[in-house]
């Protein structure tokens, strides 16, 4: 089994000519179900937005194959070239699945690699996922502005993923929260850095530490959330976003690229808290991964029912 996930982590992906983004004068999508088993993609040519949309074959988190697919889309932006028409100006992750945005990491692996003392596979996983969070943080390298629509949970890494992006955009009902700290664990992929960004140090602490669910109305009063939009109707808001703001698109790309210049979040950084992260990890005991297991259980039968009823709230899981 480590064999595979190592193999999937570590591994290049080539990415074949027709994952290409066709050239249509409107909406076009892409294509791609065949290539992506854990995205859904879609390329809206008009408004210039690429959707990246989470759709979980397995559970609804950061799973070994999630990271892989991430790391393929990245590749093929890349290949498209910045002189094809129509382009890229925006890229958006989100998710098809009702009710989530993203559980964070895999709570299940964690618990195997823990229980296995495995530090190199813990450290392979967690520095996968800085890699691509650290991408999406820079823009994944190429002239677009990244964004998050949150219209469900966002948890641990998933909020960590929301964090990194230029622009967030939350329905007002969304749920943000790092469950962490309840199994005697930190949020070691970028949450502190990308919180004392948006807010200060003493501010990513509290919610750190509290373990508490905050609203995406109330990140928004917080200045964390950027759009704040209504239930059901974030999609809209970020297109309105969007089309307001087209125009300016160079000058907000280069205030992001500013932003970065300020305060810097570079991999290295990201990549030394993973070690605290996976040190830290290595001594977690029995009653920790328990709890851990617990979590892994509810987000099981959250995806079970498709997004309706398991509560996956912090205090709720805890009781």
């Amino acid at each position: 089994m480590l064999e595979r996930i190592s193999g999937q982590l570590l591994n290049s992906v080539m990415i074949e000519k027709t994952a290409v983004v066709p050239e249509q004068p409107r909406q076009a999508p892409l294509h791609l179900d065949r290539q992506f088993r854990e995205l859904d993609i879609d390329f809206d040519a008009g408004n210039g937005v690429f959707w990246c949309r989470f759709r979980f074959s397995d559970r609804p988190s950061f799973t070994p194959g999630v990271l892989q697919e991430l790391r393929r889309v990245r590749q093929m932006l890349a290949s498209r070239g910045e002189a094809t028409e129509p382009q890229v100006k925006y890229v958006v992750l989100g998710s098809r699945m009702p009710g989530v945005f993203n559980l964070g990491g895999d709570l299940g692996l964690f618990a195997e690699l823990i229980r296995r003392r495995d530090r190199d596979a813990l450290t392979t996983y967690a520095r996968a996922c800085v890699a691509e969070i650290h991408a999406n943080s820079m823009a994944l390298d190429l002239p677009v502005i990244t964004m998050s629509l949150v219209q469900g949970d966002a948890l641990g890494g998933g909020f960590e993923a929301a964090l990194s992006s230029n622009v967030i955009v939350a329905e007002r009902s969304a749920k943000f929260g790092l469950p962490e700290v309840m199994f005697n664990l930190f949020p070691g992929m970028g949450a502190y850095n990308f919180l004392a960004r948006r807010s200060s140090a003493a501010i990513a602490e509290k919610l750190i530490m509290s373990g508490r669910v905050h609203t995406g109305a109330e990140l928004f009063d917080m200045g964390i959330v950027d759009v704040l939009a209504e239930d059901g109707e974030g999609e809209e808001a970020l297109l309105d976003y969007v089309r307001k703001n087209g125009r300016r698109h160079a000058a907000h790309r280069a205030i992001y690229q500013a932003r970065q210049r300020v305060n810097p979040i570079t991999l290295r950084d990201l990549n030394d808290i993973t070690d605290l992260w996976v040190d830290t990890a290595l001594t977690l005991g029995a009653s920790d991964l328990k709890m851990m297991e617990r979590l892994v259980a509810a987000q099981d039968r959250r995806r079970a029912r498709t997004g309706g009823g398991d509560d996956l709230r912090l205090g709720a899981v805890g009781d």
